[in-house]
């Protein structure tokens, strides 16, 4: 999979990420803005009755 994921980023001209495996610092806005994300939103405000009041939630 991970082949073919490099062959078509190449395809499309982009460039692919030049982190290390295993780099703990290659995914760490990512990871950064979930964990907010977890802790603001999902935890905080509490019970969801179903996936589209979370997903008018985060879009506020």
């Amino acid at each position: 999979m991970s082949i073919r994921d490099t062959g078509r980023l190449a395809e499309a001209g982009i460039e692919p990420s030049v982190g290390s495996v295993g780099n703990s610092y290659d995914n760490a806005l990512a990871e950064t803005i979930n964990g907010l994300y977890n802790t603001e939103l999902i935890h905080r405000q509490g019970s969801w009755h179903n996936m589209q009041d979370l997903e008018i939630a985060t879009l506020g």
